[in-house]
């Protein structure tokens, strides 16, 4: 949940973020309007519980309802939490629930079959609403987490359960989400609806973290050899790239040894793999996914604050 951040009004970090804001709710909205409501999915949060309100009470609207859940969630959040949602998360949740509502009004008929004169109609294959939906949300939610914002809902009902309880709050997450998504199965009666909710929710925790943390190619690499001063040389003058000796112990004969700690792309890798391979056939190697590189070399913490 973003805290409280100073920026100087109308500067270039400004528009940023609030631009983020506002294209963030916008594609949040159309992925609940056009692919996630229309089949009753419930995939979570106030929104999710706005569809079964408005499944129940067809006059309300979902996006209104979300907004008047959002908006006591929010209260008791501050007085409990503190203030760590700011103007930005306000009108986070206020953008989502507007357009939300704004393109239902648009479109007509929330029924799959009348909206847009059935052009989208996916009542056949659910299932790639829910892939799209989720992108989508994914999507919008990551752009408005860019701008340090939220879009509010079931995450401070987390965090508070959080605070007296020591539970991590990623789990508490999925939990409070379980539960919603279960409310909705209690209301539809059809165990096709949780089902297709958690595949939501899945995909949308997935796209978020590309959109925060970029879909990356680098890999992490441990390298034990006897050849290590060999290997090193290769790294900083054949593929130009740094690293860090650590020195360990072996566990089999407490032998010392000199470990080598790198990132590289895919490519250099490759090279890297086959040069260890002539030298030292031995060697041990252990490569690791590296979801987001800092530094030197690589995109800068500075970069990364910034963007």
């Amino acid at each position: 949940m973003a805290f409280v951040t100073n920026e100087k009004l109308f500067s270039k970090q400004w528009f940023i973020a609030y631009s983020l804001i506002v294209l963030g709710s916008l594609i949040l909205a159309a992925g609940f309007v056009f692919f996630i409501n229309p089949y009753n999915i419930v995939p979570g949060g106030v929104y999710g519980i706005g569809i079964v309100v408005h499944h129940l009470v067809p006059g309300i609207p979902v996006g209104l309802f979300g907004l008047a859940l959002n908006i006591p969630l929010t209260l008791l959040g501050i007085r409990i939490l503190g203030p760590r949602f700011g103007v930005k998360t306000v009108i986070g949740m206020v953008l989502a629930s507007v357009f939300m509502d704004l393109l239902t009004f648009m479109i007509g008929d929330e029924s799959p079959k009348t909206m847009l004169n059935g052009t989208i109609d996916l009542s056949n294959d659910v299932l790639l609403a829910c892939i799209f939906g989720g992108v989508l949300i994914g999507l919008g939610l990551g752009l408005i987490f860019k701008a340090k914002a939220t879009s509010g809902g079931s995450d401070i009902v987390a965090m508070i359960i959080a605070k007296y309880t020591r539970m991590p709050l990623g789990q508490l997450m999925i939990y409070v989400d379980s539960v919603i998504v279960l409310i909705g199965l209690v209301v539809f009666r059809d165990w096709k609806i949780p089902l297709y909710s958690w595949i939501v929710i899945f995909i949308t925790g997935k796209v978020i973290d590309v959109v925060l943390e970029g879909v990356s190619y680098d890999k992490t690499l441990f390298i034990i050899s006897d050849k290590y001063q060999e290997i090193s040389d290769k790294i900083l003058t054949d593929i130009n790239r740094g690293g860090t000796f650590i020195k360990g112990n072996g566990m089999f004969n407490n032998a010392e040894k000199t470990i080598i700690f790198t990132v590289v792309n895919r490519r250099e890798l490759a090279i890297l793999q086959e040069y260890i391979h002539q030298i030292d056939p031995n060697a041990f190697l252990t490569v690791i996914d590296a979801n987001e590189i800092l530094g030197k070399g690589f995109k800068s913490l500075e970069e990364k604050l910034t963007a």
